[in-house]
């Protein structure tokens, strides 16, 4: 007998996972790899649909079948045209079924996939091509090939691209391109001609084996690679399956990128474990359309999308006659009296009960079928603080909204609260297997099976990362609570100490400026200087409305930024924000960002964090003004 299956097992959702998490090796269904458990799940599910896609406007399903083959036909494709075990791959594309059939494709063979977001440039992409030394590049379409085409000679370890889309690429004659339908024919031949190969290639994969290399924003530096083993991802599936349950027959919405690892667990691993439906969204802008058309059990976002569905609702209720208004305030106020005990884990009296269930069938859940939630049995939030009253929003309107954290280096899970287990304000618990301590200086820092292999050639920077005895250093600062639960404080490289020495920590300021819906993000600034100021992204959409409801003329987004009435508006929200701080910790003056920014821009990550230091770099004038006392035209309180 395997010793490995004489482990204590437990089943969870139908899913048997390790006893005791944490311990080795760690086994889901048996298998200790991410290839092993595809394998059982295609073989066991067939013509179950595993993906949903939208084709010519209409939802269109794949099954588990088409998942194994099509990921077969790729990996056989990959290895018939030289790849090998242990080389990269890097993927440029959108969120789609071919990004999941890449990713399993590649580390069915042994290869080793890598994501990459479509907003980096033709720069960023040689980078990380050849930091990686991938050996293939896997591109969307034609906007994605060209970023290939004008750095190509830049990239000389390339042997292939494989190219997803033929849109616009008919008369395409390049000795490198190979389009995905000629790549699927290579390795169908590959398969016929090698029977059982790719089965003995997934059979060779060891739990240590890297799977994953996915590269940091490199906010204060170049991005590194972080490697993720096959047993790091098992261990994150593991304690998703414990503290992240999803049912058989959930329904869930992919659109944050695929290249980020929360997305990857959420849209690709953990339903290789809850046996679960993922539907692609068609584009990061059709996501709110996709989220009411699909409607749900489980759905994961970024706060910024969370904040944005908020701002919309508020955007609706002002546009409501007076007595849909009134209408709704009440039912807010039902749904706050019910979530003050839900949100604290207490029982409900049932008067307060009674009404909520009155205020829901009257207009909660109207809302929530508008909104693409009314079978949604938990939200999640991760990867950048979320503001506490917008949580408790969401559990107002009936949706139990949860927050966690993760990172990439712990395979994107280390603690997280739950619906039945939550503290408001928190990140929440270790989840199962994993450790999580506060060090002596305030540091969080985590230990388990989910923890990175390290970075890619990178000995030097791996070694900063871990403690001497092995805890993994995450750079952020927190506390814990009696309960286990815990607070981050704020980034340790982004501690302020003012020039009077004191040490101030600027994430829960920026968290409460946020929860304003008429500010999209804030930067708080006062590094050695005598007090804080506020570099302010305004909500544009929100803005905009208070513009025309009060008639204040502007042309563009400049414009808007530089009207007084704006810029007074924006004051009375960082002044009602003031009030619940102490004197030193109160923004004394702030400069609206007047330009907008995407993902392309440098200030802005792919999941629309601001990077700090690229905004003070690239808005010093402003940061300069608010701290020059002989400067004019001040942007707020002072």
């Amino acid at each position: 007998m395997d010793a490995r299956s004489a482990l204590p097992q437990t089943l969870i959702n139908g899913v048997s996972v390790n006893a005791t998490p944490g311990q080795r090796p760690v086994l889901v269904d048996g298998a200790d790899t991410i290839v092993g458990l595809f394998a059982r799940r295609c073989g066991d599910l067939g013509e179950r649909t595993a993906h949903r896609e939208k084709d010519l406007g209409i939802w269109k399903a794949y099954s588990w079948a088409d998942y194994w083959t099509h990921a077969k036909w790729l990996g056989m494709g990959l290895r018939k045209l030289g790849l090998k075990r242990g080389e990269v791959v890097s993927i440029l594309s959108e969120d789609r079924k071919e990004w999941a059939y890449a990713d399993l494709g590649i580390q069915c063979v042994g290869g080793i996939a890598s994501g990459v977001y479509t907003t980096d440039s033709a720069k960023q992409l040689t980078y990380l091509v050849n930091d990686s030394d991938s050996r293939f590049l896997i591109v969307e379409d034609e906007e994605q090939l060209d970023k290939f085409l004008r750095s190509e000679a830049e990239m000389p370890g390339l042997m292939n691209v494989i190219i997803l889309e033929d849109e616009g690429l008919h008369d395409l004659n390049h000795p490198k391109c190979v389009f995905i339908g000629d790549l699927y024919e290579i390795g169908r031949k590959a398969d016929a001609d090698e029977p059982g190969a790719f089965e003995d290639e997934i059979a060779k994969a060891r739990p240590e084996d890297t799977a994953l290399l996915i590269y940091t924003s490199g906010t204060t530096g170049a991005p590194k690679g972080a490697m993720l083993s096959h047993e790091n991802i098992m261990a994150a599936i593991e304690a998703g399956a414990h503290r992240l349950p999803a049912l058989v027959e959930d329904e869930q919405l992919c659109f944050l990128p695929l290249c980020h690892i929360l997305e990857r667990d959420v849209s690709i691993y953990f339903p290789l474990a809850s046996k679960c439906t993922v539907n692609f969204a068609e584009s990061p802008e059709t996501v709110f359309a996709n989220l009411q058309e699909v409607s749900p059990d489980t759905f994961t976002a970024v706060p910024r999308v969370w904040e944005k569905i908020y701002s919309q609702v508020l955007i609706l209720t002002q546009e409501a006659t007076p007595l849909g208004r009134a209408a709704f305030g009440m039912a807010l106020r039902a749904g706050q009296k019910r979530a003050g005990y839900l949100v604290e884990n207490k029982p409900v009296p049932a008067g307060v009960a009674a009404q909520y269930w009155f205020w829901d069938r009257l207009a909660l859940r109207n809302l929530r079928r508008m909104l693409g939630m009314d079978r949604m049995r938990r939200g999640g939030t991760g990867a950048a603080p979320i503001s506490p009253e917008l949580l408790k929003w969401y559990w107002a309107i009936g949706v139990p909204l949860v927050e966690g954290f993760g990172m990439t280096e712990t395979a994107g899970i280390a603690t997280i609260n739950t619906p039945e287990e939550n503290r408001l304000g928190t990140i929440g618990r270790a989840v199962p297997g994993i450790e999580v301590r506060i060090a002596e200086d305030g540091e969080i820092q985590t230990r388990g099976l989910n923890n990175f292999q390290g970075y890619w050639r990178n000995n030097e920077k791996t070694a900063e990362t871990f403690t001497a005895d092995g805890w993994l250093k995450t750079g952020d600062m927190g506390r814990m609570d009696e309960d286990g639960y815990f607070t981050i404080t704020g980034r340790i490289k982004d501690i302020i100490i003012t020039a009077g020495g004191k040490n101030i920590t600027p994430a829960e300021i920026e968290s409460r400026l946020k929860f304003s819906h008429y500010i999209s993000d804030a930067v708080v600034i006062g590094d050695g200087r005598k007090y804080l100021t506020a570099l302010v992204m305004i909500d544009q959409e929100n803005v905009e409305k208070f513009a025309q409801a009060h008639k204040v003329p502007f042309s563009n987004f400049a414009s808007l930024c530089a009207a007084r009435e704006v810029r007074d508006l924006i004051g009375a929200e960082v002044a009602a924000v003031n009030k619940d701080f102490a004197r030193v910790e109160q923004i004394k003056d702030f400069r609206l960002i007047d330009v907008l920014l995407t993902a392309e821009d440098e200030e802005l990550t792919a999941t629309m964090k601001l990077k700090r230091g690229f905004v003070e770099q690239r808005h010093k004038h402003l940061i300069d003004q608010m701290y020059d006392q002989s400067g004019s035209s001040k942007g707020g309180p002072r």
